[in-house]
């Protein structure tokens, strides 16, 4: 099964305050470039990384870089332009990350993309909800192109069988979101 990797990596950063969290230097490297190594080591068929900032997008090699198509960047708009890619490329799948979720390990996103089938995605869950990363057959990819706001996928990974549901070690599924969040991951990760 072809599998893209989707790194989105297109938001806005509103609560970081006024500099890019993406390029935040986390155990001495940005942010962002976590969640890429755990792509590369998956390996997938392709990579594809959605973003709108050209410094974000230098630290991406191996990455096609795409852009959103609002200039609000919005979750769901990040995820249209990764699908979106992805289809026209051919992909039975799509291994969806977030750019500042730097814990996700490559065994949890190896075990969500095995339990992914052709009809029915997977996610990884904290015990409470389903969060990404996510992995959506190309089933999937006409809902996924009409998502809206900033929820995103939010809604198609609420429906999942709990047997869909890839838990989680404590601090996989940490994101960053403010200055606070990163200096946590940095005691916690470091």
């Amino acid at each position: 099964m072809t599998t893209a990797g989707i790194l989105l990596a297109a938001g806005l950063s509103r609560r970081f305050g006024v500099a890019d969290k993406l390029v935040a230097p986390l155990r001495g490297r940005p942010l962002v470039t976590h969640a890429a190594a755990t792509l590369r080591t998956l390996a997938p068929e392709m990579l594809i990384a959605v973003t709108s900032n050209e410094i974000v997008a230098a630290e991406l090699d191996g990455f096609v870089i795409t852009q959103p198509d609002e200039a609000t960047a919005s979750q769901s708009a990040s995820l249209r332009a990764g699908i979106t890619l992805a289809g026209e490329r051919g992909a039975q799948r799509a291994l969806v990350m977030l750019g500042d979720m730097p814990g996700v390990t490559v065994g949890l996103a190896k075990r969500i993309a095995q339990r992914c089938t052709d009809r029915s995605p997977a996610a990884a869950s904290d015990g409470r909800s389903p969060k990404p990363p996510a992995c959506f057959p190309a089933a999937c990819f006409s809902a996924l192109l009409d998502v809206q706001g900033d929820q995103g996928a939010r809604a198609l990974l609420r429906s999942l069988p709990t047997d869909n549901l890839i838990f989680a070690e404590p601090g996989e599924l940490r994101d960053i979101d403010t200055l606070h969040d990163l200096e946590e991951a940095e005691r916690y990760c470091g």
